[in-house]
């Protein structure tokens, strides 16, 4: 091109290279054979290469075999569907190892005959979507348990209530009552759970400095532990949502009277990058470790099966890994480690 032609082209093409080293998105354009002709500065930035290092090398060189089995794949596909745009989801890697999600569209450039003469794509980070998809996926198996939890677990002492109440007034016998208020206070504590997991899903609130020491033995004077003894010795300050940190020791401690019997002792010590939680009661099966945080699980004919659940959703939702082990004298602990301390 000369003249004006040429100068017109030469800021057509520099007006959309502007436009596409603006993008947040990976930029690529690829012969047939596979050859890198253009990327833009973000598609660099996410291999964590300089751009001279890809171009003019096979598009192939920078992806996984898994990577480029899916685009080959959806190529066919296309072709075979007469369809002019592909999409593959997989995992974006950089020359460091590093991963995430990525959306990758593609399509054909320039077609001579029925000959593909390249391809141009964008590649999009989804990490954000990724973890909103599987946020909802787990609300949905949340209210689905939810919704077995009332339909049976709540119907249940719902039913005792109502024939104890029947038998109360044929019979004008006070004891029937007390099976009554059982049912009820039954109920209460799987609606409080129910609300307290409900809440759970959330990431923690304002987080404070909280003395372990302190906190615990708040929490076992608001606990029923009859005969039981406590032992602190936790020297520690964390970064906590304290009222959620409540939550976990509470459920841990009512957790070791329930199994443990009434003259159990509970420990509360440090770790290195945390705390731990045990008692001398009977402990967990090795086997049943792993299981004890799941929804509903429990060996107790009185226990909602939430407790421990709670205790998982509440570390995790301060970024804590919580784990069953056997305690000391061969009861069950609690440990909790990625702990940030506030001193």
């Amino acid at each position: 091109m000369k003249g004006d032609d040429g100068k017109r082209w030469e800021r057509t093409v520099h007006r959309y290279e502007t436009i596409l080293e603006s993008l947040d998105d990976g930029v690529y354009a690829i012969r047939s054979d596979g050859t890198i002709v253009y990327v833009n500065e973000r598609y660099a930035e996410m291999k964590g290469v300089d751009r001279s290092a890809l171009l003019g090398t096979d598009i192939y060189e920078w992806v996984s075999d898994e990577t480029g089995e899916q685009a080959l794949a959806e190529r066919a596909a296309m072709r075979e569907e007469g369809r002019d745009a592909g999409t593959v989801e997989y995992e974006f890697e950089s020359v460091d190892g590093d991963t995430f999600p990525a959306e990758m569209r593609f399509g054909w450039v320039g077609p001579d005959g029925d000959e593909e003469v390249g391809r141009v794509g964008v590649i999009r980070d989804i990490s954000d979507r990724k973890r909103r998809e599987r946020e909802l996926e787990r609300q949905n198996e949340r209210l689905d348990a939810f919704a077995s939890i009332v339909s049976h677990d709540l119907r249940n002492p719902l039913n005792v209530a109502r024939g104890r109440l029947e038998l109360a007034r044929e019979e004008s016998d006070p004891r029937h009552l007390d099976d009554v208020e059982r049912a009820h206070e039954r109920m209460e504590t799987l609606i409080d759970d129910l609300l307290t997991l409900a809440r759970d899903g959330e990431d923690a609130g304002d987080l404070e400095p909280v003395d372990l020491d302190t906190l615990v033995r708040e929490c076992w004077e608001g606990v029923g532990t009859a005969g039981a003894s406590l032992r602190v010795e936790a020297d520690l300050m964390v970064r906590a949502d304290r009222s959620r940190l409540r939550q976990v020791l509470e459920n841990l401690i009512r957790n070791a009277v329930d199994h443990g019997g009434a003259d159990v002792t509970v420990v509360v010590g440090d770790l290195d990058g945390g705390f731990y939680v045990e008692d001398d009661g009977p402990g967990i099966p090795e086997s049943d470790r792993d299981r004890v945080f799941e929804g509903g699980y429990t060996t107790d004919p009185d226990g909602t099966g939430f407790g421990l659940e709670i205790v998982s959703e509440v570390a995790a939702a301060h970024d804590w890994s919580v784990r069953a082990a056997e305690g000391t004298g061969g009861g069950a602990r609690f440990e909790f480690t990625g702990v940030d301390s506030a001193e």
